[in-house]
């Protein structure tokens, strides 16, 4: 197979940029402020320079990518206080969904969310940050399906995108997945329940807490 016809484009070649962008960034392997360059990045993907720029257009809507006119683009940086403020904004958006939840779930949604619940437990006691981030996103995203509110998902969704670096770096600080453990399963056991104002106490008590761990961060700002 030639190099050409290895490169991939249109929508799936699009869709390959996003994730790998999405990861990057999500690592720090692409850094706030850093200058994106289409070429460089269509090679390191192996996608067209068209994917790459339609990819850079959708990452720039969720919020990850700050289009500079003339410059081209860079990843965005989203500063500690805005991150706060978004997260306070999440915190009406989620509790309003796990509430939905509550009052929605059927038989089969509940043993997901007690299955997720499980499965962050033993990533907790193995010790795996990275798989407890993922299933942290597995769960929110649960929650947000199961509530069945539109227009509080899609409100949530492009804010969510704006803190994906700031979620991971703070699932690697020592300690705080068996924090936020507790506080995951509080929300869980609320929506099983059946009990609306249960759930969404939860999830503002989560949310207060990571309010508290982001602005005891001491990442320096761009």
């Amino acid at each position: 197979m030639s190099i050409e016809s290895a490169v991939l484009s249109g929508e799936h070649g699009k869709q390959v940029a996003i994730e790998a962008l999405r990861r990057a960034i999500t690592r720090g392997d692409l850094l706030p402020a850093q200058r994106l360059v289409e070429q460089e990045l269509a090679e390191s993907y192996g996608v067209t320079r068209g994917s790459i720029r339609a990819a850079l257009i959708d990452l720039s809507a969720e919020g990850l990518i700050e289009r500079v006119p003339n410059r081209g683009s860079r990843v965005r940086v989203v500063t500690i206080e805005e991150a706060v403020e978004i997260t306070e904004v999440r915190m009406l958006l989620e509790g309003l969904l796990a509430a939905k939840a509550a009052e929605a779930a059927t038989d089969e949604e509940r043993d997901q969310l007690r299955d997720i619940g499980a499965r962050m437990q033993a990533a907790v006691e193995a010790g795996e940050p990275t798989r407890y981030a993922q299933l942290n996103i597995e769960l929110h995203t649960l929650i947000r399906d199961v509530g069945h509110q539109a227009v509080a998902a899609d409100v949530l969704g492009r804010l969510n995108g704006q803190l994906v670096r700031h979620r991971f770096r703070l699932s690697q600080r020592d300690g705080r997945p068996r924090q936020s453990l507790g506080e995951h399963l509080e929300m869980i056991e609320g929506i099983v329940a059946g009990d609306p104002e249960r759930a969404r106490r939860a999830v503002y008590a989560h949310l207060e807490s990571v309010i508290t761990a982001l602005r005891a961060t001491t990442e320096p700002q761009p």
